[in-house]
């Protein structure tokens, strides 16, 4: 008899190499699955969590640009896979296994790579995930669906308007599901059968049947033409010569409750990463963070509670529709509409309004700062205003084009330099 659950005879296998550049200056020292996110958690735990909720035991993680933070990341807070138990987690920087020349040359040259340890794993399926998106998703459904559909390749999709679908990789499909042709960034997307308006955009999510990708990788690895990429050479391929089903993903999407949407976010851009964060400060979140049956695990630094300090006029410790971590003194500091990660310090008469704060940021005295993503680590020095002249703050600062400002200590040693 077959388990119950196919998680169990499957892996996660985590592409997390990616620097992410499009975070500018946040991705300078940690690539983007390292990146901070929602208080407490990093990018990548997302993909982790999902996939041990989902009861998947085996997981590995190939890393390549910047990779210290996160493996430093994954030691610490995903330490507690236990070998006796068949659970694995092993981290795979680029580390020229195959030959003395190539590191990662590509997405699917990562896995071809680790071939050796994927069959150590000893699996029947394998499921492949990008390390650097924010949602919430039971993998088990998109693992029955591609045995009941006797797919050669499923894709994870997601349904977007055509008219932003453009900055995606696309898929059109008949009836049944079948992906009939794989396109990368089409200017003019094809529709799904029930909705001209909409498009299937993938998701960077594939399940494969290991004895058939393990066989594809090695053809891939031998043809010099190719860029070793899965959404580039191998899915379409497939299309073209197997069969590729879709897995929409609001079929599988964990949600807080039956109308809620089904949420995911490339937190790819500042502006992306700062409104994302934002918004589990609204009342009802559309990402809960606060379900304990699909928990975000993650690495928890032992640090006291938060606590907020001073009580008169112009100068009180206080938070409105705003999350703050462990570890935060809130002292005389007016807090609105801002999330506050693990350890930040703030002083007397500062303002903080829709901050995106990461760990151990000091804020000094009589600082204004509104619409802002700081830097771990920052020191504010005080009085600084940002957020109320666009033209003042891109003279020291990264503002982008929707008047969010990313703030790094390089910036502000910088404009101390020069006075």
């Amino acid at each position: 008899m077959q388990p119950l659950r196919l998680t169990n005879r499957s892996m996660a296998f985590v592409l997390a190499g990616g620097r992410g550049s499009r975070l500018k200056e946040l991705t300078d020292n940690r690539a983007k699955p390292a990146v901070y996110f929602g208080g407490k958690t990093r990018i990548i735990d997302f993909a982790l969590s999902n996939a041990l909720n989902s009861g998947i035991r085996k997981m590995a993680i190939a890393t390549q640009y910047k990779a210290h933070s996160l493996i430093r990341h994954c030691q610490r807070g995903w330490n507690f896979f236990r070998a006796e138990r068949n659970e694995y987690l092993d981290i795979l920087p680029a580390s020229q296994r195959m030959d003395e020349i190539n590191w990662y040359r590509g997405t699917a040259d990562a896995v071809t790579q680790n071939i050796d340890i994927v069959d150590s794993y000893d699996v029947d399926y394998v499921l492949i995930l990008a390390g650097d998106h924010i949602y919430k998703m039971d993998y088990e459904l998109m693992l029955r669906q591609h045995v009941e559909s006797g797919a050669d390749v499923t894709v994870g999709c997601l349904t977007v308007p055509r008219k932003e679908a453009s900055a995606f990789g696309v898929m059109a499909v008949d009836a049944t599901g079948r992906i009939t042709s794989f396109l990368e960034k089409p200017k003019d997307p094809p529709g799904t059968p029930e909705d001209p308006e909409v498009t299937l955009a993938s998701m960077g999510i594939y399940v494969f049947a290991w004895p058939f990708l393990r066989d594809l990788l090695i053809r891939d690895s031998e043809d010099p033409n190719s860029s070793h990429d899965f959404g580039t050479d191998l899915i379409p391929a497939i299309v073209k010569g197997g069969k590729a089903v879709a897995h929409r993903f609001a079929t599988s999407c964990v949600r807080h409750s039956p109308e809620a949407p089904a949420y995911w976010r490339d937190v790819g851009t500042i502006d992306a990463f700062w409104k994302a964060n934002i918004d589990l400060t609204d009342f009802v979140p559309e990402l809960d963070l606060w379900d304990r049956q699909w928990p975000i695990w993650t690495y928890s630094e032992s640090v006291p509670p938060a606590k907020f300090i001073h009580d008169e006029e112009n100068r009180r410790g206080m938070a409105v529709s705003s999350l703050v971590s462990g570890g935060c003194i809130i002292s005389g500091t007016e807090v609105r509409n801002s999330l506050l990660f693990t350890g930040v310090h703030t002083n007397s008469y500062a303002v903080l309004d829709h901050a995106v704060v990461l760990p151990y940021v000091t804020v000094g005295r009589h600082a204004r700062l509104r619409n802002v993503v700081i830097d771990r680590g920052v020191r504010i020095p005080e009085g600084l205003v940002v957020g109320e002249d666009p033209e003042e703050d891109a003279r020291w600062f990264r503002v982008t084009d929707t008047g969010v400002t990313l703030i790094t200590q390089k910036m502000l040693d910088a404009r101390a330099a020069r006075g």
